[in-house]
């Protein structure tokens, strides 16, 4: 019996049941990475080599308009465990104008010690916490996630970058807690010729036996699930290798659709299913500046990570709880990945902290009512809002995809898809005149609307008041990601990522 007869036969049975308190709920949030809108066969990808994913969707809440919180990896995860937009929880960089910043090896900061993280407050309710695989929220010990509330880690503080030269650029560490194991390439092999790895059936493994011990124990868990398998350069292990229509990245999107499979069944198999909530998605869009044999697709969007256009931040998502939330169902709601820490602190019975601006909303109405909640979404880059989306229109303060520089050099951040005037090289402002579209007529962005037309005009005025309001409150946080030294990091560790 395949792992999907498994779900579907065990699901159809508990479907009726009904949770009970939701105090005490586990919690699993899976953040994949770089993994684009358009990576899912229930997204219209026509290779059709998600089964597991599709499958969770039929079984849950499909969420078409999720999105992250910044197009690149670290401010997004940060936005995440704090449930604020990077530029108030200090996840940027004021180095240069619209640029977005991360967490390399000689980064001197990292999480502010201001910001509470989701693990943190979920200890008022006794959880267990514990992430695996990619944190990035800072490399220094005073950054790393036992230091923020995590109670286990297994993974690195960073990507799979390298692999390095070991006598001038050692490779990045692999930690289980505070003891390094290893490190990526070494102890933890990745080929890159081959493109072979077994790291996503460790961190399977990882997550397999944290759940059984939490079950066992009955204490309830937060599983912070990361695996880092379709960052370039992808991955796979040799069992899925060459299986996929779509190349490398498939067989890593094939790889991690099956271990998803694996950890729903065994949640099913120890009877915990229907007191677990658990929720999919990704950290930015597909790097489709990679090449189509490193990255994914982000469907219709265009654009991809470091943007603020639709590929760069909107983001396949999925809720799953069965029992709880209504199978096959799809929610138009604009979601965020800041959502997600609060709506956790919800179903755990936690509340959140009353002393800080909180960005992410409580989904609960939407995930067991199909409610539909009304807010913006704000695209940033480093601290420059450069867009802004009320219900299906988005309009556009700055548009730029990236450098001239960068471009000549073959770095395309919208390779096959320039658009004039949209996906520009140089940073270009229309504050006075944003470029306005409608997102469910024209995903794309090819087609702004006129700006003679009494549309834009009623739209301007809705999204003028929303962006002046959200200015005018906006007390951006210190921003911690603007020193890199390379005397940071121990003498085995120094290296530009």
């Amino acid at each position: 019996m395949s792992l999907t007869t498994v779900i579907c036969v065990l699901w159809a049975v508990s479907v009726g049941q009904t949770a009970g308190s939701q105090h005490g709920t586990n919690i699993i949030i899976m953040l994949m990475d770089d993994m684009g809108w358009g990576d899912l066969g229930v997204f219209g990808e026509p290779s059709k080599e998600t089964p597991n994913l599709d499958l969770m969707a039929a079984q849950g809440m499909l969420f078409p308009n999720f999105y992250t919180a910044n197009p690149l990896c670290s401010p997004s995860r940060a936005a995440l465990l704090t449930g604020r937009l990077p530029v108030r929880n200090g996840f940027y960089t004021t180095n240069a104008h619209a640029r977005n910043a991360y967490t390399p090896q000689e980064i001197v900061g990292g999480i502010s010690p201001d910001e509470i993280l989701l693990p943190e407050l979920l200890k008022k309710k006794d959880y267990v916490s514990k992430i695996i695989g990619k944190w990035h929220l800072g490399h220094r010990t005073q950054y790393l996630p036992l230091k923020h509330g995590f109670d286990e880690w297994f993974g690195s503080p960073n990507c799979h970058f390298g692999p390095y030269n070991n006598s001038v650029c050692p490779n990045i560490p692999v930690y289980n807690n505070s003891e390094m194991k290893g490190r990526y390439y070494e102890e933890f092999e990745i080929n890159v010729k081959t493109g072979e790895s077994n790291l996503t059936q460790i961190y399977l493994k990882e997550g397999l036996d944290f759940i059984s011990q939490q079950a066992v124990a009955q204490r309830p868990f937060f599983l912070y699930w990361a695996p880092d398998a379709t960052h370039a350069p992808v991955y796979a292990s040799k069992r899925f290798l060459g299986k996929s229509q779509r190349g490398r990245y498939g067989d890593a999107m094939m790889e991690l659709d099956d271990s998803i499979g694996q950890i729903l069944a065994h949640l099913v198999s120890l009877g915990i299913h229907n007191k677990t909530l658990v929720f999919f998605t990704s950290d930015n869009g597909a790097a489709v500046m990679s090449g189509p044999l490193q990255s994914g697709s982000n469907g219709p969007f265009l654009c991809g990570k470091e943007t603020t256009f639709e590929g760069g931040m909107r983001e396949p998502a999925i809720a799953w709880w069965p029992g709880r939330i209504p199978a096959g169902t799809v929610s138009y709601q604009l979601g965020s990945v800041m959502d997600l820490f609060t709506t956790s602190l919800s179903v755990a019975g936690v509340l959140p902290p009353d002393d800080r601006v909180i960005d992410g909303l409580d989904l609960s109405p939407v995930l067991f009512n199909n409610s539909l909640l009304d807010r913006p979404i704000f695209y940033y880059r480093g601290n420059q809002l450069m867009a802004v989306r009320i219900g299906q229109y988005k309009a556009h303060y700055w548009t730029w995809s990236n450098s001239w520089e960068e471009f000549n050099k073959g770095i395309n951040f919208c390779p096959g898809q320039e658009v004039p005037g949209v996906t520009t090289h140089t940073q270009e402002e229309h504050t006075m005149q944003p470029l306005i579209f409608h997102l469910g007529q024209d995903p794309g962005e090819r087609y702004p609307i006129s700006v003679e037309s009494k549309e834009y005009r009623d739209v301007l005025r809705r999204v003028t008041a929303v962006v002046e309001q959200h200015q005018k409150d906006l007390i951006p946080g210190m921003p911690q990601l603007n020193m890199c030294d390379l005397a940071v990091m121990e003498p085995r560790m120094r290296c530009v990522s």
